[in-house]
């Protein structure tokens, strides 16, 4: 079984000085079924937990801002970091910890928001001379690399540093990335999983999936995620509010059985998508009845989940052109919300072309492989 950080702090208390925070999340939990809130309090002077999207427990449903509260089971105050004023650590807010511990389970996909609560944390850790422990933990998708570099300038909170979409690398290895690439000179400190290589992927750990947030149910819902999220962009259902989100995709003004078949058609790596009807319960369209697709992975080491969506994206538009859009922008004067998860903006032209965009993200991921050598801290094999 592989050890992840959360298992060995016992080994390394000498890391956890003064007061100590911790961020985290209800996937933050040891190889012995225990949450690290647990664990750390025994090994240090605990005094706060801090809180991401979705919150400690997992209570706040996706996009929900929360205020900060008390948790009910530790009796530890926690200050959310997913408010309508700001999304960073205050100098109030820093002013009461010596140390910040970040244990929080990733799916290695860049639009998951925790991303880019890590960032900020190295920023702010940085700028007030606060050490940020990592305890590591695996990417599911393991070495995965696939997707087009987000643009700086597309820069947002589902797009929180210039990675692909899927970047193959663990949370700890992602934050010696930005360190030192700008230059932050956080005292930062990896615990480093034990048993890792980078071949691995959530099949290889010998542990259960414990859900991430209720978005990601499932290992193969990650699996998928990478491409599919790209749906929330658009007036179609990624499937919130059914029984298997981001693996049903559909809308009120889709025909089930043709769009299944021209899906199909494409004979896509991986994947196979059978014709389905279903009303959602939450979020988009619920209420409403939908046709659409059931995606089943078929050979999970061939599905390029980045290249599917981009299909998806250009059969809507195809056989759909008077029904389907893109979402407006939430903002006036801001992108629109496709162009935050691709990380460009070629999705906002009326003739954006399948063949160039897969073919550039494909140039990207490949200098992107080489950019991230330096920073992995676990073998290509054992």
């Amino acid at each position: 079984m592989v050890l992840f950080g959360a298992d060995r702090l016992d080994q390394v208390p000498e890391l956890f000085l003064g007061r100590v925070a911790l961020l985290t999340t209800p996937a933050g939990r040891t190889g012995d079924n225990r949450s690290t809130i647990e664990v750390l309090a025994q090994v240090c002077d605990l005094r706060l937990l801090l809180a991401p999207e979705h919150g400690i427990r997992g209570d706040k449903p996706a996009g929900a801002l929360f205020s900060d509260e008390v948790d009910p089971l530790s009796g530890l105050p926690v200050c959310s970091l997913y408010t309508k004023d700001s999304k960073r650590l205050s100098e109030q807010l820093l002013a009461r910890f010596d140390t910040l511990v970040y244990d929080v389970a990733d799916v290695g996909c860049r639009y998951y928001t925790f991303l880019t609560t890590l960032r900020y944390c190295l920023e702010d850790c940085a700028r007030a001379g606060k050490r940020l422990v990592v305890l590591d933990r695996p990417n599911p998708l393991g070495d995965r690399v696939e997707g087009g570099v987000l643009e700086p300038e597309i820069h947002s909170f589902v797009g929180g540093y210039t990675l692909p979409v899927c970047y193959g690398l663990t949370c700890g290895e992602v934050a010696r990335m930005i360190n030192r690439e700008e230059g932050l000179n956080c005292d930062l400190q990896v615990v480093p999983c034990r048993g890792l290589n980078r071949k691995m992927t959530f099949r290889d750990w010998g542990r259960p999936w414990i859900m991430p947030s209720m978005g990601i149910p499932r290992f193969e819902t990650a699996l998928l995620y990478p491409g599919t999220c790209l749906i929330e962009g658009t007036n179609c259902s990624e499937g919130r509010g059914t029984s298997d989100p981001f693996a049903i995709i559909g809308a009120p003004f889709i025909q089930a059985e043709a769009f299944s078949r021209e899906l199909n058609a494409l004979d896509l790596p991986g994947v196979l998508a059978t014709p389905l009807y279903f009303t959602p319960t939450a979020s988009k369209h619920q209420g409403q009845l939908c046709g659409g697709v059931h995606l089943h992975i078929l050979d999970e080491s061939c599905l390029r989940p980045v290249a599917l969506g981009v299909h998806l994206l250009a059969l809507l538009r195809q056989m759909y052109p008077e029904d389907f859009r893109v979402l407006d922008p939430v903002r006036p004067g801001g992108r629109p919300f496709l162009s935050l998860l691709a990380g460009h903006r070629a999705f906002e032209s009326e003739n954006w072309d399948v063949p160039a965009i897969l073919e550039r993200y494909d140039r990207e991921s490949r200098q992107f492989r080489m950019r991230k050598e330096s920073y992995e801290l676990y073998p290509r094999s054992v």
